[in-house]
């Protein structure tokens, strides 16, 4: 928060471990890896034996730029459902990154632009980069450089990355660049020569929305839970009751009724109170 709000973006601030208690109010607070981002966090919230857990943005899958998702039972689950839809199933996330290395060896001479939020998004695309072995300067918008030395500080290998400035932009060939998706079509953009635009999101499953954005090159690479991995989690924690918000609810909660899980929208719920 404060590297992307300043150090005055709140009066107070406490620090809370995974799996550190805390007792607020009657009601005990712990919280434990989404596996969504670097720092990510579900909230479990207790009192008198009685469990809710928000999961907040989170994914199951490995991921090396952040905490493996823990699962945590409980009686109520509220949970988000951003891809909450059967069609949503999100590929190898390897073999997705791979798509802008063999692209950039069968074109040599461009550059891929790449969409990429900067927290989180950015630095996990650089670290699978490296993984699949790709040991070249990755140059990088501005609004990412801050939060990627906040990742290699915490050992995450983003290996060589240079900011994109005025003084080489214009003279770019071959090169990945890696910026937030509202920066891929504006005026910075367009002093890149001869590129090929990518955007990395679970959403360019959706073949249309790609089109419409004109993606040249879509690599679908989510860090929401697809929906194997939420209909997997809400089952797992074994709730009696799940409330779903932040996506498709009406589906996710129609499953959750054929395999007698007593759901609704989140949404509902705030308007009865």
């Amino acid at each position: 928060m404060k590297i992307r709000y300043g150090n005055e973006c709140a009066k107070n601030f406490q620090i809370l471990k995974y799996g550190e208690r805390i007792y607020v109010d009657g009601i005990y607070i712990t919280l434990y890896p989404a596996g969504h981002i670097l720092g990510s966090a579900q909230v479990l919230l207790e009192k008198q034996g009685y469990k809710v857990l928000v999961t907040g943005d989170f994914k199951t899958i490995p991921d090396a730029t952040a905490q493996k998702f823990e699962l945590i039972k409980t009686n109520t689950l509220i949970t988000e459902a951003t891809f909450g839809l059967p069609i949503f199933c999100h590929p190898d996330p390897s073999e997705e990154i791979k798509k802008i290395i063999t692209s950039l060896k069968e074109n040599p001479e461009s550059n891929y632009l790449i969409g990429v939020y900067s927290l989180g998004k950015a630095q996990r695309v650089i670290n699978m980069l490296r993984i699949l072995g790709y040991t070249n300067e990755i140059y990088i918008h501005g609004s990412i450089k801050k939060i990627n030395q906040y990742y290699s500080n915490k050992k995450i290998n983003l290996g060589r990355y240079t900011q994109v400035d005025k003084d080489n932009i214009k003279l770019l060939k071959g090169q990945i660049i890696l910026a937030p998706p509202s920066a891929i079509k504006d005026v910075w953009s367009r002093k890149i020569n001869n590129k090929v635009i990518g955007l990395a999101s679970g959403w360019m499953a959706i073949k249309q929305r790609a089109k419409q954005k004109l993606i040249e090159l879509p690599i679908i690479l989510s860090d929401h839970a697809d929906w194997n991995e939420l209909t997997k989690t809400i089952k797992s924690t074994e709730a009696e009751k799940v409330l779903i918000t932040h996506g498709q609810e009406d589906c996710l909660k129609y499953w959750c009724k054929k395999n007698n899980i007593n759901a609704d929208a989140l949404a509902n719920k705030n308007k009865e109170l």
